[in-house]
């Protein structure tokens, strides 16, 4: 039995998870949660240039806070970081949290992307919707979302073409699951240059990217694409989270988020450069044991390489699956309308 993408082919494919969107068509902006069903041991890696991120050093592996209760993913930069706040307001209400004497503080780690300049109307005054439409994406959390234009992805961009909310998962035949959720916004490509095949062509599963074709031959060596000339310091970032049901501690928890990086560069280019903030948590829901011994570092690998696998299809998805908007055109749209 091989190993083969879970029944949704969701990051909500790990046990535990589920996964709330919000967005406002008017400011082109979005929040995604993910929300597990009790609190998940945590950690994160920040790979960009420009990260915007709240409580991360907090997931550092010497560190007191062993887990999380959500993780947000959100548009509108700075500004956006006011989700983690609507997030932590909507789970202290249902009495969730760290317990700190008689009190519970609820542990929601965040990271943003840019969106703040294309179109929408971010004239929000003294007051940003992203604490809103975090309440909101955890009011909505379930095993079933949206992809494309949805929460975090709705107002992102890839390059020069629209970008989105993307999600993939992977089962393997111990029981043992992994999936992913990315909100792709780079500065870089996610489609190979002259031709319409994106770059995650190679790790599609079922038809999850429309079918994509081969490319015929090698790519240009140059990694510096025409668009980059006008790159903005800050002004992109690709996001996510990786997802197991692995029991793993915060230290292994963070080598699945390093190992899950590698999909980032697989699907991107080019990735991690000084213009994004790219940022991968690891999320572990602790319902599957590795075996002890030497065997344990084997199956953290298996799981790590899984993970870099989840997130280039999660980042081939969420491009697929994006509409145009505004200036924009989606990929569909511009390679294959014919």
């Amino acid at each position: 039995m091989a190993v083969r993408p879970g029944p949704r082919n969701l990051i909500t494919d790990v046990d535990g998870i589920l996964v709330g969107n919000a967005q406002d068509q008017t400011v082109r902006s979005g929040v995604t949660v993910v929300l597990p069903d009790r609190p998940a041991v945590a950690a994160v890696d920040v790979r960009g240039g420009a990260p915007g991120t709240r409580e991360t050093d907090a997931l550092n592996p010497t560190c007191l806070v062993e887990q999380v209760d959500a993780v947000v993913l959100t548009g509108g930069s700075a500004f956006g970081l006011d989700a983690a706040a609507g997030a932590m307001g909507w789970l202290a209400a249902r009495g969730r949290g760290f317990p700190v004497g008689d009190r519970r503080v609820p542990i929601v780690p965040a990271a943003v992307l840019f969106d703040l300049l294309n179109g929408g109307d971010k004239e929000w005054g003294e007051t940003p919707p992203y604490r809103a439409l975090a309440a909101a994406a955890c009011d909505a959390a379930g095993p079933a979302f949206a992809l494309g234009n949805a929460g975090a992805g709705l107002g992102a961009k890839a390059g020069d073409i629209k970008g989105g909310l993307g999600s993939a998962s992977a089962v393997m035949p111990d029981g043992l699951q992994v999936g992913a959720l990315i909100a792709v916004n780079p500065v870089g490509s996610a489609v190979m240059p002259g031709r319409d095949t994106l770059w995650a062509w190679a790790w599609e599963q079922d038809g999850e990217m429309g079918g994509q074709t081969p490319p015929a031959g090698p790519v240009p060596l140059d990694p510096v694409l025409p668009f980059l000339d006008a790159a903005v310091p800050g002004a992109n970032t690709t996001i996510g989270v990786v997802a197991t049901n692995a029991v793993l501690t915060k230290a292994e928890a963070l080598r699945l988020a390093t190992m899950a990086h590698d999909g980032m560069g697989r699907a991107i280019r080019p990735a991690h450069t000084p213009f994004d903030g790219d940022t991968l948590f690891g999320l572990a829901t602790g319902t599957q044991a590795l075996p002890d011994g030497p065997a344990r570092a084997v199956a953290l690998a298996r799981l790590g390489a899984l993970a870099a696998d989840c997130v280039a299809r999660a980042i081939g998805r969420g491009v697929y699956e994006a509409e145009s908007l505004g200036p924009w055109p989606s990929y569909r749209a511009r390679y294959r309308a014919g």
